[in-house]
């Protein structure tokens, strides 16, 4: 099977499953912004890609940026819940557990930057991991942590889909 025969089939499938593109961005994403599995699963090279393959089977932009950042927001709300209700017994938890100089760079930077920690930790891979952890083990206020969450999913989100959206309207059109 040739190149693009692949490139075929997968628009064709994602064409065919179109309502579904949010949800599964969505899902992603949340996996992506959750403490513990972003660890395992580091899908930024794939939602990069994923842009492009929304793009070119014209699925609108909003409608996939609108699903990721959802997902973006939820796996990082859930992250800061469990830290609120764990404390730092969360970073006795595999794989946290394996790295704790993640756990130490993530609270360094938390104590640095305050409440722009939750906004710009997103944008770090590492840190996005754990970031939504440590303010809930730190107990930041919900109302400014959620601030913080939607901004950052809204614009994190955009910037991980629109350079593949961009690039397959400029390469297929």
């Amino acid at each position: 099977m040739d190149l693009d025969a692949i490139k075929t089939t997968v628009l064709e499938f994602v064409r065919a499953n179109q309502e579904l593109a949010p949800f599964a961005l969505g899902l992603m994403t949340f996996a992506e912004s959750l403490a513990f599995v972003s660890l395992l699963l580091p899908t930024m090279t794939i939602l990069v890609a994923v842009g492009f393959v929304l793009a070119a089977a014209d699925i609108p932009f909003w409608q996939a940026w609108a699903g990721a950042a959802a997902g973006a927001v939820m796996g990082n709300w859930l992250s800061y819940e469990i830290g609120r209700r764990y404390k730092k017994a969360a970073y006795d938890v595999w794989p946290l557990s394996r790295s704790p100089q993640i756990a130490a760079r993530g609270e360094w930077f938390f104590q640095r930057f305050g409440p722009w920690a939750v906004f710009l930790g997103r944008f770090f891979g590492p840190i996005r991991a754990v970031i939504a952890l440590i303010a809930g083990v730190f107990m930041m206020p919900g109302i400014l942590f959620q601030a913080a969450n939607f901004a950052s999913a809204s614009v994190w989100a955009f910037v991980i889909l629109a350079p593949g959206a961009g690039l397959a309207h400029f390469l297929l059109w």
